[in-house]
Parts: structure tokens; C-alpha cells; sequence
């Protein structure tokens, strides 16, 4: 057994996992944060994309012992004060999900997108950008819009912390 310290969504935690245990399986299983789904093991669907150390990545490919010392957020610490991400509050005004398994990952790829990209973004940029990010039931169409309205309130809230 190995033992991996990290700070999740802002909390220092730790645990013993196995050599071989996923971050992805570390989150869902150890600490509870079901939110970072499993769809594919194989880092083609990007339903367990989180940010670690600022950046999107997707859980099923790093080791948790890989994430010793990081700083890892997850879409259950995106939220502030009750209040939604602008980007979770978009998902939902522009109905950017449907059956929701891939909106944790989609959001948190969005938010990177954004992130890098600033408030200028464009539908094709968008579209390409998530091309890691596979949804079955939307056709994308609403999930461009979301993260095309969320930009400009990330951007100003970013600015507000």
C-alpha cells in the first residue's frame, strides 16, 4: 500500500490506495466525490476530467500516487457559498445536459477552456476544445451555448476573487 496526501477542493487529505489505484477510483472510492464519473477507463470519453493544479485532466489516466502533493478540485468544489459556478449556472439555463453523466467533466473541461482562452471564444474553438469530451444524448449544440455565456461571468468572477 502506498499513502497519498493532496488538497481536494481546498481540504488536505490523505489515504492508503494500492500502487495501481486510478485518482478517479481515489476520489469516488475513498473520499466520496462521485461526482468525477467513470465512463471509459480509457481517457476517450472525458466524463472524469477534473482540474489539477489548475489544469483539466482526466482522472482515469493519473495514478493517485501520481497526484501526491497536488492541488485537485473536482465539480463538487466548484460552487462558492451555495451559489453555482457561472459555468454550472449556464449548463442549466441553456439546458447544455440531458441525461447528465458526462456534465461533471464537460463542465470542468469548460471551465479550463475558459480559463485559457478568456471570454473570447468562439463556437468552433469550443467545439474543438471539447472534442475529449464525448456526449451521446446532446449533440453539443447547448453545450456550446453554455460555455459561450459562461465565459464573460467566469471571467468576472475570477476577477471578483
Amino acid at each position: 500500500m502506498t499513502k497519498v496526501a493532496m488538497k481536494v477542493n481546498g481540504r488536505q487529505v490523505s489515504g492508503e490506495v494500492e500502487g495501481r489505484t486510478l485518482l478517479v477510483h481515489f476520489l469516488r472510492e475513498n473520499l466520496g466525490l462521485t461526482g468525477t464519473h467513470v465512463g471509459c477507463d480509457t481517457t476517450q470519453c472525458g466524463a472524469c476530467t477534473i482540474h489539477m493544479n489548475g489544469q483539466a485532466v482526466k482522472a482515469c489516466t493519473i495514478l493517485a500516487a501520481q497526484a501526491e502533493g497536488t492541488d485537485i478540485v473536482t465539480i463538487e468544489g466548484i460552487a462558492t457559498g451555495g451559489e453555482l459556478h457561472p459555468m454550472q449556472a449556464a449548463f442549466k439555463q441553456h439546458h447544455g445536459l440531458q441525461c447528465g453523466f458526462c456534465t461533471p467533466g464537460m463542465i470542468m473541461a469548460s471551465i479550463d477552456i475558459v480559463n485559457r482562452h478568456g471570454s473570447d471564444l468562439d463556437e468552433q474553438t469550443v467545439r474543438h476544445e471539447l472534442e475529449g469530451n464525448i456526449c451521446r444524448c446532446t449533440g453539443y449544440h447547448n453545450i456550446v451555448k453554455a460555455v459561450l455565456a459562461a465565459a464573460g461571468a467566469q471571467e468576472q468572477r475570477q476577477a471578483a476573487e
